[in-house]
């Protein structure tokens, strides 16, 4: 008897246990509904970042992966609007010019960094001020070249006196690398390694290769970001990263790539956001070497590149435009967008037969990545079907940048991301002769093409302004300088039950007003 007493309870006990398991609610995720992020809260959001990042310092880096942290912690005194495309304070209060070269900014007050410290005139000043320091070696410590003197007027008014007149100063403030750091945190700690700014998100950690974790700042002045944590989690591989988002696993990836487009697309649990953005990709030839001096050279090339024929496989994540100066970018006018060389392969025959430019061979270098391969392989075709005899050498990233720098190739492709969104600060590193041996990639020189960019440079009249970045774009495109093989599209994909993301036509984006739907 006892025995099957003890028989019973075990059969009830399976039963009940049978039926606990095969209910309503399942232990194992669902992949469209999985949205939870990596450390399983609600108010988590994980994004996938292709590449850790080299450091949590604005002064000290100038790399994306780490901008995207960085934007998050730290703040500038001006941002441009990604809607209007306007410069805006942010943590400046306005500002004045009383002459040219005087730049008098009023700070918001009240304001305190992530350790309880003021941020003030003299934050602004230790900041800029070790960004110019040639001893900091900061990355984009050009930024603030044209600065001549920093002074602090009072708690919270600064003041900048430039050397000359310089027009994008604004636009320089408001990249990333201008962000103003604690100067005591920056005094006691790495800030590499353990950010201090006033931005919606405070730095909690980082295991190197693997994640960074950032919280919700309780006391930022336009009110707690809904979001508790944002975790950037290192995915080099982005097939990876679009199975994660897929899987619920991350729920935040940008740079979608367009040969993946149509798999992101089909995903019922992810939206996808795009906007006109301001990074550019051209075909450039070496304008070092000799054969690049003949402007018929540079037509012949022009003349057979047919871009419209590239655009079609970009499956919509493109903006045709022979502008220079892309459309979201100041200096921007729509006149350009056909004034470059016309795509006509029989002028390009007679060019090349004429020159005899068939005859020697090409090396078209190209980086291992995104859609340069895309492009060479386009390219490669259509000068060819022209009469040049072409080769593609690839490159990884790395070794791609050094050999650009040392102008060792004969055509290449190249970008520019325009986080200033300002066309000066496109013409003068990518293409004055100041920059040949450094930015200047194309190594481009003309000496008329210098003249204007400069005066776009040391002017504060943005109206004067628009008409010099106009000129200048206009001679490069007669002297077929480049060829702009597309203006991006930016994109991201979010999970479908957050919204708020905020994503710029420079690429940059924001989660701080993110929610939950």
């Amino acid at each position: 008897m006892k025995r099957n007493w003890v028989v019973l309870i075990t059969l009830l006990a399976a039963i009940f246990l049978a039926a606990c398991s095969s209910g309503g609610t399942s232990s194992e995720p669902n992949n469209e509904n999985s949205n939870k992020g990596a450390s399983g809260g609600e108010d988590v959001l994980t994004y996938a970042s292709l590449s850790d990042a080299v450091g949590l310092s604005p002064i000290l880096t100038n790399d994306g992966a780490s901008a995207n942290i960085t934007d998050h912690v730290y703040e500038k005194l001006f941002e441009r609007n990604g809607e209007t495309m306007e410069i805006e304070p942010q943590l400046a209060e306005s500002y004045e010019n009383p002459d040219e070269n005087t730049w008098t900014i009023k700070l918001k007050q009240g304001i305190k960094f992530h350790d309880g410290t003021p941020f003030n005139a003299e934050a602004v000043k230790y900041t800029f001020d070790k960004l110019r320091d040639p001893a900091t070696a900061a990355p984009r410590a050009s930024l603030m070249e044209p600065v001549d003197s920093i002074t602090v007027i009072d708690e919270y008014t600064v003041e900048i006196k430039t050397k000359y007149p310089y027009g994008p100063f604004l636009a320089s403030l408001s990249h990333s690398n201008a962000a103003i750091v604690s100067p005591e945190a920056d005094q006691t700690q790495d800030l590499m390694n353990k950010p201090v700014g006033t931005g919606p998100f405070k730095f909690v950690s980082w295991v190197p290769g693997d994640q960074i974790v950032l919280e919700a700042n309780p006391d930022y002045r336009d009110g707690e970001p809904a979001l508790k944590k944002v975790i950037f989690k290192v995915v080099p591989e982005v097939s990876t990263a679009i199975s994660m988002l897929q899987a619920g696993e991350v729920q935040f990836i940008d740079k979608l790539p367009t040969e993946q487009l149509s798999r992101i697309e089909s995903m019922k649990n992810v939206a996808i956001e795009k906007v006109d953005g301001t990074p550019q990709y051209f075909l450039s030839v070496n304008h070092s070497k000799e054969i690049s001096k003949d402007p018929e050279f540079r037509k012949a090339i022009a003349s057979a590149i047919d871009r419209d024929a590239f655009i079609s496989k970009m499956n919509g994540l493109a903006v045709r435009s022979d502008s220079v100066i892309g459309p979201k970018v100041f200096g921007y006018k729509e006149s350009a967008d056909k004034a470059g060389t016309p795509y006509d392969l029989e002028a390009a025959k007679a060019l090349v037969e004429k020159n005899g430019y068939g005859q020697q061979t090409l090396k078209l270098l190209a980086a291992n990545r995104g859609t340069f391969i895309l492009m060479a392989e386009v390219v490669q075709a259509q000068l060819t079907e022209a009469g040049f005899n072409v080769e593609i050498e690839t490159m990884e990233w790395a070794a791609y940048l050094d050999t650009t720098l040392a102008g060792d190739y004969d055509l290449t492709f190249l970008s520019w991301s325009n986080l200033t969104g300002d066309g000066s600060e496109l013409l003068y590193p990518n293409f004055h002769s100041d920059n040949v041996g450094s930015s200047n990639r194309s190594q481009y020189n003309n000496p008329e093409f210098d003249k204007l960019v400069e005066a776009s440079r040391t002017t504060t009249n943005q109206e004067e302004r628009l008409e010099i970045l106009n000129q200048a774009n206009e001679l490069m495109l007669e002297d077929d300088a480049v060829v702009i093989m597309y203006h991006d599209v930016v994109t991201a994909a979010l999970d479908a039950s957050f919204t708020g993301l905020k994503l710029e036509p420079t690429g940059k984006w924001n989660v701080s007003e993110v929610t939950r739907k």
